[in-house]
Protein backbone atom coordinates (compact mmCIF):
# COMPACT_ATOMS: atom_id res chain seq x y z
CA UNK A 1 0.00 0.00 0.00
CA UNK A 2 1.49 3.34 -1.09
CA UNK A 3 1.92 5.86 1.70
CA UNK A 4 2.12 9.61 1.29
CA UNK A 5 4.68 11.49 3.37
CA UNK A 6 4.54 15.23 3.98
CA UNK A 7 7.91 16.71 4.91
CA UNK A 8 10.09 19.79 4.58
CA UNK A 9 11.53 20.66 1.16
CA UNK A 10 15.04 19.38 0.40
CA UNK A 11 17.34 20.76 -2.28
CA UNK A 12 17.08 17.39 -4.05
CA UNK A 13 13.36 18.09 -4.57
CA UNK A 14 13.94 21.16 -6.71
CA UNK A 15 13.90 19.40 -10.07
CA UNK A 16 10.60 17.67 -9.28
CA UNK A 17 9.09 20.97 -8.04
CA UNK A 18 10.09 22.62 -11.31
CA UNK A 19 8.46 19.82 -13.31
CA UNK A 20 5.24 20.12 -11.29
CA UNK A 21 5.19 23.91 -11.71
CA UNK A 22 5.69 23.57 -15.46
CA UNK A 23 2.97 20.91 -15.63
CA UNK A 24 0.47 23.18 -13.87
CA UNK A 25 1.57 26.56 -15.27
CA UNK A 26 3.29 25.74 -18.55
CA UNK A 27 0.57 27.26 -20.76
CA UNK A 28 0.17 30.39 -18.64
CA UNK A 29 2.07 33.34 -20.09
CA UNK A 30 1.53 35.47 -16.97
CA UNK A 31 1.59 33.30 -13.85
CA UNK A 32 0.97 35.05 -10.54
CA UNK A 33 4.43 33.99 -9.39
CA UNK A 34 7.18 33.14 -11.84
CA UNK A 35 9.16 29.94 -11.70
CA UNK A 36 12.19 31.94 -10.58
CA UNK A 37 10.23 33.33 -7.61
CA UNK A 38 9.03 29.86 -6.66
CA UNK A 39 12.58 28.46 -6.81
CA UNK A 40 13.88 31.34 -4.71
CA UNK A 41 11.20 30.82 -2.06
CA UNK A 42 11.83 27.07 -1.96
CA UNK A 43 15.46 27.76 -1.10
CA UNK A 44 15.14 30.85 1.09
CA UNK A 45 11.67 30.85 2.61
CA UNK A 46 9.31 28.00 3.55
CA UNK A 47 8.37 24.93 1.54
CA UNK A 48 6.87 21.51 2.24
CA UNK A 49 6.38 18.62 -0.16
CA UNK A 50 4.30 15.46 -0.36
CA UNK A 51 5.91 12.30 -1.69
CA UNK A 52 4.48 8.91 -2.59
CA UNK A 53 6.73 5.98 -3.49
CA UNK A 54 9.68 8.40 -3.55
CA UNK A 55 7.90 10.55 -6.15
CA UNK A 56 6.99 14.16 -5.43
CA UNK A 57 3.21 14.55 -5.81
CA UNK A 58 2.57 17.91 -4.14
CA UNK A 59 4.21 21.07 -2.92
CA UNK A 60 3.27 24.17 -0.94
CA UNK A 61 5.66 27.14 -0.86
CA UNK A 62 5.21 30.25 1.28
CA UNK A 63 6.92 33.51 2.14
CA UNK A 64 6.28 36.07 4.86
CA UNK A 65 6.13 39.84 4.67
CA UNK A 66 5.70 41.44 8.09
CA UNK A 67 2.54 39.86 9.57
CA UNK A 68 1.24 38.64 6.21
CA UNK A 69 2.00 35.21 4.80
CA UNK A 70 1.72 34.44 1.08
CA UNK A 71 1.53 31.08 -0.65
CA UNK A 72 3.58 31.50 -3.81
CA UNK A 73 2.99 27.99 -5.15
CA UNK A 74 0.53 25.28 -4.21
CA UNK A 75 0.29 22.35 -6.58
CA UNK A 76 -0.80 18.71 -6.60
CA UNK A 77 -0.23 15.97 -9.15
CA UNK A 78 -3.25 13.84 -10.02
CA UNK A 79 -3.01 11.07 -7.42
CA UNK A 80 -5.62 9.11 -5.44
CA UNK A 81 -6.54 10.85 -2.21
CA UNK A 82 -5.32 14.22 -3.48
CA UNK A 83 -7.88 16.09 -1.37
CA UNK A 84 -6.52 14.65 1.87
CA UNK A 85 -2.92 15.23 0.81
CA UNK A 86 -3.73 18.84 -0.12
CA UNK A 87 -5.09 19.48 3.36
CA UNK A 88 -2.03 17.90 4.97
CA UNK A 89 0.29 20.04 2.82
CA UNK A 90 -1.48 23.27 3.72
CA UNK A 91 -1.53 22.33 7.41
CA UNK A 92 2.21 21.54 7.31
CA UNK A 93 3.05 24.85 5.63
CA UNK A 94 0.95 26.75 8.17
CA UNK A 95 2.70 24.98 11.08
CA UNK A 96 6.05 25.81 9.50
CA UNK A 97 5.15 29.52 9.24
CA UNK A 98 3.14 29.88 12.46
CA UNK A 99 6.17 30.79 14.66
CA UNK A 100 6.59 33.92 12.53
CA UNK A 101 3.47 35.35 14.17
CA UNK A 102 1.50 35.82 10.97
CA UNK A 103 -1.91 37.44 11.10
CA UNK A 104 -3.12 36.02 7.79
CA UNK A 105 -2.08 33.47 5.20
CA UNK A 106 -3.14 34.42 1.66
CA UNK A 107 -2.90 33.23 -1.91
CA UNK A 108 -3.51 34.81 -5.31
CA UNK A 109 -4.76 32.56 -8.10
CA UNK A 110 -4.88 33.08 -11.83
CA UNK A 111 -8.40 32.88 -13.23
CA UNK A 112 -7.86 29.46 -14.79
CA UNK A 113 -6.25 27.81 -11.75
CA UNK A 114 -8.50 25.36 -9.95
CA UNK A 115 -7.21 24.41 -6.47
CA UNK A 116 -10.13 26.29 -4.93
CA UNK A 117 -11.80 23.25 -3.37
CA UNK A 118 -8.65 22.25 -1.47
CA UNK A 119 -8.08 25.80 -0.27
CA UNK A 120 -11.63 26.56 0.83
CA UNK A 121 -11.77 23.19 2.62
CA UNK A 122 -8.78 24.39 4.64
CA UNK A 123 -10.44 27.58 5.80
CA UNK A 124 -9.47 30.00 3.01
CA UNK A 125 -12.12 32.42 1.81
CA UNK A 126 -12.48 34.04 -1.61
CA UNK A 127 -12.31 37.78 -1.00
CA UNK A 128 -13.13 39.31 -4.41
CA UNK A 129 -13.61 38.47 -8.11
CA UNK A 130 -9.82 38.42 -8.60
CA UNK A 131 -9.81 35.17 -6.63
CA UNK A 132 -7.78 36.48 -3.77
CA UNK A 133 -8.08 34.00 -0.92
CA UNK A 134 -7.07 34.48 2.67
CA UNK A 135 -7.64 32.93 6.07
CA UNK A 136 -7.13 34.40 9.52
CA UNK A 137 -4.42 32.55 11.44
CA UNK A 138 -5.86 30.85 14.55
CA UNK A 139 -3.18 32.37 16.79
CA UNK A 140 -2.01 35.94 16.40
CA UNK A 141 1.55 37.13 16.98
CA UNK A 142 0.81 38.64 20.38
CA UNK A 143 -0.58 35.31 21.62
CA UNK A 144 2.26 33.00 20.59
CA UNK A 145 4.21 33.28 23.82
CA UNK A 146 1.12 32.81 25.99
CA UNK A 147 0.07 29.75 24.02
CA UNK A 148 3.53 28.20 24.44
CA UNK A 149 3.52 28.92 28.17
CA UNK A 150 0.31 26.95 28.71
CA UNK A 151 1.33 24.10 26.38
CA UNK A 152 -1.42 24.87 23.87
CA UNK A 153 -1.38 24.11 20.17
CA UNK A 154 -3.40 24.55 17.02
CA UNK A 155 -4.75 21.18 15.93
CA UNK A 156 -5.00 20.02 12.30
CA UNK A 157 -8.23 20.83 10.56
CA UNK A 158 -10.65 18.10 9.51
CA UNK A 159 -10.52 16.31 12.89
CA UNK A 160 -14.27 16.85 13.07
CA UNK A 161 -14.81 15.10 9.75
CA UNK A 162 -12.50 12.28 10.86
CA UNK A 163 -14.83 11.38 13.75
CA UNK A 164 -16.90 8.90 11.79
CA UNK A 165 -20.20 7.60 13.05
CA UNK A 166 -21.40 8.76 16.49
CA UNK A 167 -23.86 10.90 14.54
CA UNK A 168 -26.09 11.61 17.54
CA UNK A 169 -23.16 12.90 19.62
CA UNK A 170 -21.79 14.97 16.72
CA UNK A 171 -25.17 16.52 15.97
CA UNK A 172 -25.59 17.36 19.64
CA UNK A 173 -22.15 18.98 19.92
CA UNK A 174 -22.71 20.84 16.64
CA UNK A 175 -25.98 22.33 17.86
CA UNK A 176 -25.01 22.96 21.49
CA UNK A 177 -21.35 23.99 21.19
CA UNK A 178 -19.98 24.59 17.72
CA UNK A 179 -22.73 26.69 16.11
CA UNK A 180 -23.36 29.07 19.04
CA UNK A 181 -19.60 29.64 19.42
CA UNK A 182 -18.72 29.96 15.73
CA UNK A 183 -21.87 31.86 14.69
CA UNK A 184 -22.77 34.05 17.68
CA UNK A 185 -24.94 36.35 15.54
CA UNK A 186 -27.14 33.42 14.57
CA UNK A 187 -27.26 32.28 18.20
CA UNK A 188 -28.36 35.78 19.25
CA UNK A 189 -31.27 35.71 16.80
CA UNK A 190 -32.59 32.60 18.55
CA UNK A 191 -31.78 33.85 22.03
CA UNK A 192 -29.13 31.14 22.52
CA UNK A 193 -26.29 31.98 24.91
CA UNK A 194 -23.01 30.39 23.74
CA UNK A 195 -21.80 27.80 26.26
CA UNK A 196 -18.83 28.49 28.49
CA UNK A 197 -18.29 25.08 30.12
CA UNK A 198 -19.31 21.54 29.19
CA UNK A 199 -18.84 18.18 30.89
CA UNK A 200 -18.36 14.97 28.89
CA UNK A 201 -18.80 11.71 30.75
CA UNK A 202 -18.66 8.05 29.85
CA UNK A 203 -16.63 4.85 30.18
CA UNK A 204 -12.87 5.03 29.53
CA UNK A 205 -11.72 4.88 25.94
CA UNK A 206 -14.98 6.03 24.34
CA UNK A 207 -13.50 9.11 22.68
CA UNK A 208 -14.11 12.02 25.05
CA UNK A 209 -10.68 13.49 24.37
CA UNK A 210 -11.17 12.91 20.64
CA UNK A 211 -14.43 14.86 20.71
CA UNK A 212 -12.82 17.73 22.66
CA UNK A 213 -10.04 17.99 20.08
CA UNK A 214 -12.55 17.72 17.24
CA UNK A 215 -14.50 20.67 18.66
CA UNK A 216 -11.28 22.74 18.81
CA UNK A 217 -10.47 21.75 15.23
CA UNK A 218 -13.99 22.59 14.08
CA UNK A 219 -13.85 26.02 15.72
CA UNK A 220 -10.26 26.58 14.55
CA UNK A 221 -9.35 27.64 18.10
CA UNK A 222 -6.16 26.72 19.99
CA UNK A 223 -6.45 23.60 22.14
CA UNK A 224 -5.04 23.82 25.67
CA UNK A 225 -5.01 20.67 27.77
CA UNK A 226 -4.50 21.19 31.49
CA UNK A 227 -2.80 18.29 33.30
CA UNK A 228 -3.43 18.55 37.06
CA UNK A 229 -0.94 15.77 37.77
CA UNK A 230 1.86 17.89 36.28
CA UNK A 231 0.80 21.03 38.13
CA UNK A 232 0.83 19.25 41.48
CA UNK A 233 4.65 19.22 41.52
CA UNK A 234 5.00 23.02 41.38
CA UNK A 235 6.02 25.10 44.38
CA UNK A 236 2.67 26.90 44.38
CA UNK A 237 0.81 23.65 44.97
CA UNK A 238 -1.95 22.31 42.77
CA UNK A 239 -4.54 24.96 43.62
CA UNK A 240 -2.10 27.82 43.05
CA UNK A 241 -0.75 26.30 39.84
CA UNK A 242 -4.28 25.85 38.51
CA UNK A 243 -5.05 29.51 39.09
CA UNK A 244 -1.79 30.63 37.49
CA UNK A 245 -2.51 28.46 34.44
CA UNK A 246 -6.01 29.87 34.00
CA UNK A 247 -4.66 33.40 34.35
CA UNK A 248 -2.24 32.75 31.49
CA UNK A 249 -5.02 31.23 29.40
CA UNK A 250 -6.98 34.43 30.00
CA UNK A 251 -4.54 36.26 27.69
CA UNK A 252 -5.72 34.22 24.68
CA UNK A 253 -8.50 35.60 22.51
CA UNK A 254 -9.89 32.13 21.85
CA UNK A 255 -9.23 28.73 23.36
CA UNK A 256 -10.73 25.31 23.97
CA UNK A 257 -9.46 24.37 27.44
CA UNK A 258 -9.62 20.66 28.25
CA UNK A 259 -9.24 18.85 31.57
CA UNK A 260 -9.40 15.06 31.40
CA UNK A 261 -10.20 12.82 34.37
CA UNK A 262 -11.41 15.91 36.21
CA UNK A 263 -12.77 13.72 39.02
CA UNK A 264 -9.22 13.68 40.39
CA UNK A 265 -9.53 17.37 41.35
CA UNK A 266 -13.29 17.75 41.68
CA UNK A 267 -14.31 14.82 43.83
CA UNK A 268 -17.00 15.02 46.49
CA UNK A 269 -16.03 17.22 49.42
CA UNK A 270 -16.68 16.45 53.05
CA UNK A 271 -15.70 13.80 55.50
CA UNK A 272 -13.61 13.90 58.66
CA UNK A 273 -10.87 14.70 58.08
CA UNK A 274 -11.61 16.57 54.82
CA UNK A 275 -10.36 14.96 51.64
CA UNK A 276 -6.84 16.07 50.54
CA UNK A 277 -8.25 17.60 47.33
CA UNK A 278 -10.96 19.66 49.00
CA UNK A 279 -8.99 22.90 48.67
CA UNK A 280 -8.29 22.17 45.00
CA UNK A 281 -11.98 21.50 44.36
CA UNK A 282 -12.89 24.80 46.01
CA UNK A 283 -10.37 26.64 43.82
CA UNK A 284 -11.55 24.92 40.66
CA UNK A 285 -15.16 25.91 41.38
CA UNK A 286 -14.04 29.54 41.63
CA UNK A 287 -12.02 29.27 38.42
CA UNK A 288 -14.97 27.87 36.47
CA UNK A 289 -17.14 30.78 37.62
CA UNK A 290 -14.48 33.30 36.57
CA UNK A 291 -13.83 31.50 33.29
CA UNK A 292 -17.48 31.89 32.34
CA UNK A 293 -17.26 35.68 32.43
CA UNK A 294 -15.37 35.98 29.13
CA UNK A 295 -16.44 35.17 25.58
CA UNK A 296 -14.42 33.34 22.97
CA UNK A 297 -13.40 30.41 25.15
CA UNK A 298 -14.91 27.16 26.32
CA UNK A 299 -13.91 24.76 29.08
CA UNK A 300 -14.47 21.07 28.32
CA UNK A 301 -14.02 18.65 31.20
CA UNK A 302 -14.15 14.87 30.88
CA UNK A 303 -14.69 12.18 33.47
CA UNK A 304 -15.01 8.41 33.59
CA UNK A 305 -16.83 8.62 36.93
CA UNK A 306 -19.43 11.36 36.83
CA UNK A 307 -21.04 10.10 40.06
CA UNK A 308 -17.76 10.81 41.88
CA UNK A 309 -17.90 14.55 41.13
CA UNK A 310 -18.84 17.07 43.79
CA UNK A 311 -22.52 18.03 43.51
CA UNK A 312 -21.66 21.74 43.27
CA UNK A 313 -19.49 21.06 40.27
CA UNK A 314 -22.43 19.92 38.11
CA UNK A 315 -24.86 22.55 39.34
CA UNK A 316 -26.67 24.75 36.80
CA UNK A 317 -24.66 27.90 36.14
CA UNK A 318 -21.30 26.16 36.15
CA UNK A 319 -21.64 23.64 33.34
CA UNK A 320 -24.07 24.41 30.55
CA UNK A 321 -24.32 20.81 29.39
CA UNK A 322 -23.44 17.40 30.79
CA UNK A 323 -23.13 15.17 27.75
CA UNK A 324 -22.74 11.36 27.70
CA UNK A 325 -20.23 9.82 25.30
CA UNK A 326 -20.81 6.10 24.99
CA UNK A 327 -19.40 3.18 23.05
CA UNK A 328 -19.18 3.52 19.25
CA UNK A 329 -22.35 2.71 17.35
CA UNK A 330 -22.55 0.49 14.25
CA UNK A 331 -21.67 3.32 11.87
CA UNK A 332 -18.69 4.35 13.96
CA UNK A 333 -17.38 0.79 14.26
CA UNK A 334 -17.71 0.36 10.48
CA UNK A 335 -15.65 3.53 9.97
CA UNK A 336 -13.02 2.43 12.52
CA UNK A 337 -12.60 -0.97 10.86
CA UNK A 338 -12.39 0.65 7.42
CA UNK A 339 -9.60 2.89 8.68
CA UNK A 340 -7.38 0.04 9.85
CA UNK A 341 -7.97 -2.64 7.20
CA UNK A 342 -5.38 -2.34 4.39
CA UNK A 343 -6.94 -1.21 1.12
CA UNK A 344 -5.59 -4.30 -0.65
CA UNK A 345 -7.65 -6.53 1.65
CA UNK A 346 -10.85 -4.49 1.96
CA UNK A 347 -12.71 -6.17 -0.91
CA UNK A 348 -12.36 -9.60 0.69
CA UNK A 349 -13.37 -8.59 4.22
CA UNK A 350 -16.89 -8.85 5.58
CA UNK A 351 -16.76 -5.62 7.55
CA UNK A 352 -20.38 -6.03 8.65
CA UNK A 353 -19.40 -9.24 10.43
CA UNK A 354 -16.60 -7.41 12.21
CA UNK A 355 -18.97 -4.61 13.18
CA UNK A 356 -21.35 -7.11 14.76
CA UNK A 357 -18.55 -9.00 16.49
CA UNK A 358 -17.06 -5.84 17.96
CA UNK A 359 -20.20 -4.51 19.64
CA UNK A 360 -19.32 -3.33 23.13
CA UNK A 361 -15.71 -2.51 22.27
CA UNK A 362 -14.11 0.92 22.46
CA UNK A 363 -12.30 2.50 19.47
CA UNK A 364 -9.00 1.60 21.15
CA UNK A 365 -10.11 -2.03 21.52
CA UNK A 366 -10.96 -2.23 17.81
CA UNK A 367 -7.67 -0.62 16.83
CA UNK A 368 -5.83 -3.18 18.95
CA UNK A 369 -7.67 -6.09 17.30
CA UNK A 370 -7.04 -4.73 13.80
CA UNK A 371 -3.33 -4.18 14.46
CA UNK A 372 -3.04 -7.61 16.09
CA UNK A 373 -4.50 -9.28 13.00
CA UNK A 374 -2.10 -7.36 10.75
CA UNK A 375 0.88 -8.18 12.93
CA UNK A 376 0.00 -11.89 13.00
CA UNK A 377 -0.36 -11.91 9.21
CA UNK A 378 3.04 -10.25 8.83
CA UNK A 379 4.65 -12.77 11.19
CA UNK A 380 3.20 -15.68 9.17
CA UNK A 381 4.48 -14.16 5.95
CA UNK A 382 7.98 -13.82 7.38
CA UNK A 383 7.96 -17.44 8.53
CA UNK A 384 6.85 -18.54 5.06
CA UNK A 385 9.42 -16.38 3.28
CA UNK A 386 6.65 -14.34 1.64
CA UNK A 387 7.52 -10.72 0.80
CA UNK A 388 3.87 -9.68 1.08
CA UNK A 389 3.45 -8.66 -2.55
CA UNK A 390 0.07 -10.34 -2.67
CA UNK A 391 -0.76 -10.06 1.03
CA UNK A 392 -4.46 -10.46 1.77
CA UNK A 393 -5.99 -10.62 5.22
CA UNK A 394 -9.22 -12.51 5.81
CA UNK A 395 -12.33 -11.96 7.87
CA UNK A 396 -11.43 -15.02 9.91
CA UNK A 397 -8.08 -13.52 10.90
CA UNK A 398 -9.77 -10.38 12.16
CA UNK A 399 -12.39 -12.40 14.04
CA UNK A 400 -9.61 -14.43 15.65
CA UNK A 401 -7.92 -11.21 16.76
CA UNK A 402 -11.22 -10.00 18.19
CA UNK A 403 -11.51 -13.23 20.14
CA UNK A 404 -8.19 -12.44 21.80
CA UNK A 405 -9.16 -8.85 22.62
CA UNK A 406 -10.42 -8.10 26.10
CA UNK A 407 -13.10 -5.41 26.25
CA UNK A 408 -12.07 -2.30 28.16
CA UNK A 409 -15.63 -1.61 29.29
CA UNK A 410 -17.37 -4.35 31.27
CA UNK A 411 -21.12 -5.03 31.09
CA UNK A 412 -21.43 -3.66 34.63
CA UNK A 413 -19.73 -0.44 33.56
CA UNK A 414 -22.13 -0.13 30.62
CA UNK A 415 -25.06 -0.62 32.98
CA UNK A 416 -23.68 2.06 35.33
CA UNK A 417 -23.22 4.43 32.38
CA UNK A 418 -26.85 4.03 31.28
CA UNK A 419 -27.95 4.77 34.83
CA UNK A 420 -25.68 7.83 34.92
CA UNK A 421 -27.33 9.16 31.75
CA UNK A 422 -30.70 9.18 33.52
CA UNK A 423 -29.21 10.74 36.65
CA UNK A 424 -26.74 13.32 35.39
CA UNK A 425 -27.09 14.05 31.64
CA UNK A 426 -28.13 17.60 30.82
CA UNK A 427 -28.56 18.19 27.10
Amino acid sequence: MSRTQVRDFHDDDLEAVVRLWEELNGDDENPVYSLAEVIASCQADHAVVATRDDRLVGVAVGRAAHAQGWIVFFGMAGVPGAEHVSGSLLDALERRMAPLGLGKLSILLAEEQEPLAALTANGFEVRDPLRYLERRMPVQRRELDQLKEVGGRVLPRHLWENVSGMRHEKDLLEARLVTPLSRPDMADRFGVVPPRAVMLFGPPGTGKTTFAKAVASRLDWPFVEVFPSRLADTSAGLAGALRATFERIDALDHAVVFIDEVEEIASRRGGVPPSPTQGVTNELLKLVAEFREREGRILICATNFVRALDAAFLRHGRFDYVIPIGLPDDEARFAIWSRYIPSESTAGIDISALVNASAGLTPADIEYAARRASQEALARALRAGDDGTHAMLTTGEYLAALGATKATVSPDAVSDFLADIDEYARL
